[in-house]
């Protein structure tokens, strides 16, 4: 490969160091402890490789993918999917390592963001769930290239990799997909519910989705409970995360029964459900979302319980203007996590616990951070392993004053 303006392009042998938050390992161009920093991706922690510089502004830091491992180390596999090394699909990081190897990266990031952010010195293992590394994803969004065939982006890229399937997807949900071809630059989304039915849309800029195959509206089951959403909404992509994720709220979260709860960016109520199954119909759930169609949804799926009640609109403008005490709050945030604003505005009604579920580990321990600050300490943690052959890993924590 030629060099590039910028660095681009370069090759380099590096010793690969630790893993790091994103789905690559650091290592240091020279190998020198002082050298610039070098973000790898395909390669594992000891290893020696051969890379290419993918991305290069100056500064203290670049980006390569290893495009030959010169020295292996244990826990290394081939990938299963043909497009998910070096220039291929982005969608997936550790494709290289083997199931307990991905497992044990995802602890050593999450328990370096708690330390290096949050000050909390706590070894995490992370958990896996039921059936395995491959066909457990249930929602997926391909691009189409500029001639329609459908593919996944490269990493750090809008450039498009064909594919003839993908092993982490759920069987067959791509067959009627891939072998087809679609508008040029359009996005299709495919989404397997619970009934194992395919819904279908292509997504275009300005325009409102078209509906391919399918109803349009899924069916999910969690929490003893059956969603009927719809089929492009919020839930949980693996099929066992949402019933994990609820199980570990309602252990932890305990509303007493007459109790009040507070299901903050609650979506369709998955957590708000547990909690007034713990407060009776003596007691009240407010469940806060910004999205008036997963308010809709929630709203149609819970009917069945008095006590509950949605509020469409943004967590940060909603709670301060609530009136009644909760007894406990669950928060599920987005990537970003929540923030120091709404960790004060939660704190300052002084719930017995609160309950917080974190799906990026830098957000979730400026979180931790920021309700420390506030008087509520770290009692428990657990890592999921939600999204296999990724680098994203699912915590729940529970912080008590």
């Amino acid at each position: 490969m030629s060099e590039q303006p910028g660095g681009t392009g370069r090759e380099l042998v590096l010793r690969i160091g630790p893993v790091a938050h994103g789905g690559c390992c650091v290592a240091r161009e020279g190998g020198e402890q002082g050298g610039r920093v070098v973000f790898v991706r395909h390669a594992l922690p000891g290893e020696r490789v051969r890379a290419v510089v993918t991305e290069d502004r100056g500064g203290s830091y670049c980006r390569a993918d290893a495009v030959q491992v010169l020295e292996p180390c244990p826990g290394r596999v081939t990938p299963q999917c043909p497009v998910a090394g070096p220039g291929g699909c982005g969608g997936c990081d550790f494709q290289h390592a083997d199931p307990v190897t991905q497992r044990e990266f995802m602890a050593a990031v999450l328990a370096e963001q708690l330390r290096r952010i949050a000050g909390l010195d706590v070894t995490v293992p992370v958990e896996a769930l039921p059936g395995g590394p491959l066909g457990w994803r249930t929602r997926c969004r391909l691009t189409a290239d500029a001639s329609g065939r459908p593919g996944f982006r490269v990493h750090r890229s809008h450039a498009v990799v064909p594919v003839d399937g993908c092993p982490i997807t759920v069987d067959g949900a791509l067959d009627g997909v891939l072998a087809r071809r679609w508008r040029a630059d359009s996005e299709i989304e495919v989404v397997t519910d619970s009934s194992g039915q395919t819904h279908v849309a292509e997504l275009r800029a300005g325009r409102p989705p078209r509906r391919v195959q399918g109803t349009g509206r899924a069916v999910f089951h969690a929490a003893g409970r059956r969603w009927e959403l719809d089929g492009h909404a919020f839930w949980q992509v693996h099929p066992a995360a949402a019933g994990a994720l609820a199980g570990i709220v309602g252990e932890w979260v305990s509303a007493p029964v007459g109790g009040t709860g507070w299901d903050l960016y609650g979506g369709v109520g998955l957590f708000g459900s547990v909690l007034a199954r713990q407060v009776g119909t003596a007691g009240s759930v407010l469940v806060v979302e910004s999205s008036p169609p997963a308010v809709a949804d929630g709203t149609a799926a819970l009917a069945d319980l008095p006590q509950l009640r949605f509020v469409t609109g943004r967590v940060r403008r909603v709670v301060p203007r609530l009136s009644r005490q909760p007894d406990v709050v669950v928060l599920d945030p987005p990537r970003r996590g929540a923030g120091k604003e709404v960790a004060a505005a939660v704190a300052a009604r002084e719930p017995a616990r609160i309950v917080h579920v974190g799906c990026d580990p830098a957000a979730l321990a400026r979180d931790l951070a920021a309700f420390a600050s506030c008087g509520y300490r770290l009692q428990a943690i657990r890592a999921l392993d939600t999204f296999p052959m990724t680098h994203h890993v699912e915590c729940v924590t529970l912080l008590v004053p």
